[in-house]
């Protein structure tokens, strides 16, 4: 340790010691910021020395929040992994915590790991200033701005072995979504890492702004004409009439604006200039630099990227409407992905599996990726396999001659496979298709013909396949539910759509759906209810999101613009609104630990009181389990 810690250490011990012994004149000795800290949590009630109860999520619930998180860890990951290659073999743990202090993930050095496992310094923690005392990701959380927190300077004695720095993650709205950490053995800090979780927080937050605004207009700034590009640029994404609606931190923070501005000023406020020229000049030269003057006399450079929709009023010709796959991306990463994909094989006799939850929208998907083909023209057959009786399936996929069985129609029927003859048939839920007709449908497509039930004339058909599924069907072959050699034959490509939680490109996706079922009627969602769908889980997926936006323009009033509580369901209400409420953690720690023992003891009876099969069972490690049954209340 150098003499630079050490006298900052004796600074943090005096004034600790003045702290504890309610003096004043040991405040100048720590920044206000953690004196604040300190004086929150004695008032809460923390003790500084003692054993403190872990409070941490179980498994399958860090999961669910986890789940809930799936864009910003998507983002964050690749930083993380990054920023430990700067620290590897240092003795260090990079983190990531969402926007309550619960730790997402972490990738570090395995030592380390285990040493501050001790503390719970691991995925589903929470380290929250109210649980774990002045430390640098609760309180990053509480001053919205990096932080770090060293030795002494932490409230509980327990952690004064870490150094710790933290920078919080916001959205282009100004909030924040979780916190980027470094932590390490004191005695090993480097003077640089606060400043370089900082730039790497900055760049996750430039991601999720590029990712969401990557077809609208931007506006990139910097004090530097070189600084565009870097990961201190400001960034603005502006309406097609000029007006603020997202922007990251550097920017608000370089024209002098708070998150309350977003949404509520004109560029025009800002800036001596007129948008329409902005924007000609923008099309003209994509990506140029160009010093602004801002009103108040400062100047700014900029670039900017007038976007890929038609701008009212703009000199340049606007772009050509988007086919129908073009019409699906609204802004997400991973669906972007997915659709270039999609788009290589429109028309290619290559056999497509598209793969996801239920409600994600397989369907959709499926006829916008033919409507987008050069079979637009010819029909598109959808079938589900789930949903007919596997008496009928046969006769419904294939057809039947005149008087093949009891009830038939009298002239026959010619099937869903020669009705899709030109154009393409979609297999929904194909993983539930019965293994005979699974045989047939594999003949169908190797020799190109299908023969109706009851024999009769074979039919040369021609068609593109697409299939859809929940279900995992390599596992599915493994169990012996489908056939193998009809997997590899329908599986030329597969694309998995992601869940609602974790596209995002909420916001876009609920304007889009609300516009479709509102049919031309000017409504929204009151910003509480939009705010709060945006932080629910949607276990329906897009399917669940429409039906209940449809349900509310139904109840909304006709004279009403604007959809309130009163217009959802009860059971949404509740739903919604408790995934938006604070966590009771303590209550809600009760009822987890509780429902764990029930689960742990049925496990265990279920193996026969055998303890290594229950902790095969549980996912856990023998040792771990002995001690969860120690801990055990008596039944």
């Amino acid at each position: 340790m150098n003499s630079e810690q050490n006298g900052q250490g004796r600074l943090v011990r005096r004034a600790r010691e003045s702290f504890f012994e309610a003096r004043e004149n040991g405040r100048s000795d720590v920044t206000p910021s953690i004196w604040a800290s300190w004086e929150r949590c004695r008032d809460s009630g923390l003790q500084p020395r003692g054993r403190l109860e872990s409070v941490c999520w179980l498994p399958a619930d860090i999961r669910a929040i986890q789940d809930e998180q799936g864009a910003l860890m998507q983002h964050a990951r690749p930083m993380m992994e990054y920023l430990f290659e700067q620290v590897r073999h240092s003795g260090s743990l990079v983190l990531l915590a969402d926007r309550r202090g619960v730790i997402l993930d972490t990738v570090g050095d395995a030592d380390f790991c285990d040493k501050v496992e001790r503390v719970s310094l691991k995925p589903g923690a929470s380290w929250s200033e109210q649980h774990r005392g002045t430390n640098a990701v609760g309180l990053a959380l509480i001053e919205r701005s990096p932080i770090e927190i060293s030795g002494g300077e932490h409230f509980l004695d327990r952690l004064a072995f870490l150094y710790c720095g933290a920078a919080p993650i916001c959205n282009p709205q100004g909030e924040i979504v979780g916190v980027l950490d470094i932590s390490c053995d004191r005695r090993n800090m480097h003077p640089h890492t606060g400043g370089l979780v900082k730039t790497a927080a900055q760049t996750i937050e430039n991601q999720f702004f590029a990712s969401r605004y990557r077809k609208g207009i931007r506006l990139r700034l910097h004090g530097h004409p070189y600084g565009i590009g870097t990961p201190g640029e400001g960034m603005l994404a502006l309406s097609e009439d000029g007006w603020i609606v997202g922007a990251n931190q550097v920017a608000l923070k370089l024209l002098g604006l708070c998150t309350a501005d977003i949404g509520a000023t004109p560029l025009t406020r800002l800036f001596d200039i007129d948008f329409g020229q902005l924007l000609d000049w923008g099309r003209h030269r994509h990506d140029a630099v160009l010093p602004l003057h801002t009103v108040r006399g400062q100047v700014v450079y900029a670039a900017l990227n007038a976007g890929k929709s038609p701008i009212a009023g703009s000199s340049m010709t606007a772009e050509a409407k988007p086919d129908a796959l073009g019409q699906l991306d609204t802004g997400d990463s991973r669906m972007a992905a997915v659709i270039q994909r999609a788009r290589k094989l429109a028309g290619k006799a290559i056999s497509i599996i598209v793969c996801g939850e239920s409600g994600v929208g397989k369907e959709v998907f499926a006829r916008a990726l033919h409507e987008a083909g050069p079979r637009r023209q010819a029909p598109f057959v959808a079938v589900n396999c789930a949903g007919l009786p596997d008496t009928l399936i046969e006769a419904e996929l294939f057809g039947y001659a005149p008087g093949a069985y009891t009830g038939a129609r009298r002239d026959g029927s010619p099937g869903r496979i020669r009705e899709a003859h030109g154009g393409t048939l979609f297999l929904d839920e194909i993983g539930d298709m019965p293994l005979a007709m699974q045989a047939r449908l594999l003949r169908v497509l190797q020799d190109k013909c299908v023969t109706p039930l009851g024999g009769g004339k074979s039919h040369v058909v021609d068609f593109s396949l697409v299939c859809a599924t929940h279900r995992d069907l390599a596992e599915e072959v493994a169990a012996g539910r489908f056939r193998a050699d009809l997997y590899f034959r329908i599986n030329g490509l597969s694309l998995m759509l992601p869940p609602l939680r974790e596209r995002s490109d909420f916001g876009n996706l609920l304007r889009a759906l609300l516009t479709t079922v509102s049919d031309g009627r000017p409504l929204n969602l009151a910003p509480e209810i939009a705010n709060a769908f945006a932080r629910y889980r949607w276990p329906g997926n897009l399917r669940q999101l429409a039906n209940v936006l449809r349900t509310a323009v139904a109840l909304t009033d006709d004279d009403t613009t604007q959809i309130g509580w009163d217009c959802l369901p009860d059971d949404v209400v509740a739903a919604v609104r408790r995934r938006g409420e604070p966590m009771d953690v303590e209550r809600t720690g009760r009822d987890l630990r509780t429902s764990t023992d029930t689960h742990i003891r049925a496990t265990l009876e279920a193996a026969a009181g055998n303890v290594s099969e229950a902790a095969r069972r549980l996912g856990i490690g023998r040792n771990t389990l002995y001690r969860r049954l120690r801990r055990m209340p008596p039944t």
